[in-house]
């Protein structure tokens, strides 16, 4: 058995791999007052590892988050060792190596002939299975991953993956510890892409089913998402910054192991761009271009040359009268300049406003009957101050499309027009990430609180996706999802069980199911 006794200041640890993620472990380990046994394979990286700890751990004295004296002494804490032979005396061995299978499952078989019976062993992987990892040792019960996000000093989260056979004390001993780091601990399931990742995929899956259906450019998907969504990079910022080449494969390994989830389905533009070498940032063109890290060349979104002519007549229908009432609001300032009509139908003459959810604006007009070459969709999800999505029917009239852009920009907002689609951008790509966030749920992959802290610090999302949900309303959510469903037939957008249920009781997202078991 594994002690159930915490790991308190003053016990020693091994790191073992000295790259990105291994120095950050090892250097917040050592702030936190614990003994780091730091070993790599490669010769001299241990070495360069404390070096760059000395300067992160001098750059946090200068700006004053810790003392001189305390960064001295987390750095003499810190004690590069030439290999693994040496980790015997410690309580806890942390492994950062290269994301391989069969290396960390050969590392595991030597630590076992090292350390103690009762030395918990942990990988800091972020994809591949603990309980595969675990199965080639002798005690799997005291494996257990401890997945830290990049760079660990600041992403102040750590997932907990319990395997198979791991034994809870051995989860709550690495819980305890990640605390002591000041970091925040999530116990989550041993499936594939844990818990943070896995959510995430609805960010990125559905913005690229976005661009592959021709719906809108990445620039446009990018904008709407951090201007009106206030996420802090677009998917596509993000898909450069982290690099396509990493991103692609991690999408179609996810998508093997999940078995052909539709809600993971990869698409085929990041197999085009990988192979054609666009992997973003570090090679200086991905779907962006940069020049030193910077990015150049980008063409304005929403802003400078939009048409400038007003409708004269409006019309807005009431088929949401929420909706409606949002669009009303915003368009106050203007009321001077235009005639809104409060008809039951509009004029011959007025530019018609619709606001699906889920629906498209070509299903929106027909429906109510609307001259489709006259009608507009307005997405109504979120708020309409900072940037507004419009989305035409395949008949609306150019000049049609062009007052409504005007309209909306006439009230300091900045527009996007996007072709017709079953959902706006927005729509599609919050819904995803809100039904994923609840199929987890129901998987008790994590608790709800530990899925929404975890997407939030471990992604940095202005809000949890849970809370995304409650936010936006379940029921809301839950009928972009069907109605995309009904409209596509896409198996993606089937809802949640637990998102389901939730709407349909009208409670929050992260309300708990009774205890099973």
């Amino acid at each position: 058995m594994i002690s159930t006794t915490p790991i308190f200041r003053g016990a020693s640890i091994g790191v073992v791999g000295a790259g990105a993620m291994g120095r950050g472990i090892a250097q917040v380990a050592a702030a936190a007052g614990l003994r780091v046994l730091l070993t790599d394979a490669a010769g001299g990286a241990a070495e360069a590892a404390r070096d760059f700890a000395a300067r992160m751990l001098g750059r946090a004295a200068e700006k004053g988050r810790t003392t001189r004296a305390e960064a001295e002494a987390a750095l003499a804490r810190i004690e590069p060792v030439p290999g693994i032979a040496r980790l015997e005396p410690c309580a806890v061995v942390l492994e950062a190596i290269v994301e391989d299978l069969e290396a960390k499952r050969e590392l595991f078989r030597e630590l076992e002939r090292v350390v103690a019976a009762d030395c918990i062993l942990a990988s800091n992987t972020s994809s591949l299975s603990i309980t595969t990892i675990a199965a080639v040792c002798e005690r799997p019960q005291r494996v257990a991953g401890a997945h830290f996000f990049n760079p660990v000093p600041l992403m102040k989260l750590v997932e907990i993956v319990h395997g198979e056979r791991t034994e809870p004390a051995v989860v709550d001993a690495l819980v305890k510890l990640v605390e002591t780091f000041g970091h925040r601990a999530v116990r989550v399931r041993d499936v594939p892409l844990f818990l943070v990742n896995h959510v995430g995929r609805g960010y990125s899956v559905e913005a690229l089913a976005l661009l592959d259906e021709g719906v809108a450019t990445a620039t446009d998907i990018d904008d709407v998402m951090r201007e009106a969504a206030g996420f802090p990079m677009g998917p596509f910022e993000l898909f450069d910054l982290t690099a396509l080449d990493v991103s692609h494969r991690a999408m179609e390994s996810s998508f093997a192991q999940f078995y052909g989830e539709p809600r993971l389905r990869p698409s085929p533009e990041t197999r085009r761009r990988f192979e054609a070498g666009l992997l973003g940032r570090k090679v200086g063109e991905g779907f962006y271009r940069y020049a030193e890290g910077t990015r150049v060349g980008d063409a304005d979104s929403g802003g400078a040359g939009l048409p400038t002519r007003l409708p004269h007549r409006l019309w807005i229908s009431r088929d949401d009268p929420a909706s409606a009432d949002l669009l009303a609001r915003s368009l106050e300032g203007l009321a001077d300049r235009l005639e809104l009509e409060q008809g039951a139908q509009p004029s011959a003459s007025a530019l018609c406003l619709v606001t699906p959810m889920g629906e498209d604006a070509t299903t929106s007009a027909t429906r109510q009957s609307l001259d489709p070459a006259r009608t507009l969709a307005v997405d109504t999800l979120l708020e309409l101050d900072k940037r507004v999505t419009l989305m035409a029917t395949p008949l609306t009239a150019r000049a049609k499309r062009d007052e409504g852009a005007a309209l909306f920009a006439a009230t300091g907002a900045r527009v996007t027009t996007i072709a017709d689609s079953a959902g706006f951008i927005a729509q599609r790509i919050l819904a995803a990430v809100v039904n994923i966030a609840s199929a987890v749920a129901q998987a008790r992959i994590g608790t709800p609180q530990d899925i929404d802290d975890a997407v939030r610090i471990g992604r940095g999302y202005p809000l949890g996706p849970l809370t995304w949900g409650d936010r936006l309303g379940p029921r809301r959510v839950l009928r972009i999802l069907e109605t995309m469903h009904a409209t596509t037939g896409e198996a993606r957008y089937r809802p949640s069980p637990w998102l389901r249920r939730r709407a349909l009781l009208d409670v929050s997202l992260k309300t708990p199911d009774l205890a099973v078991g």
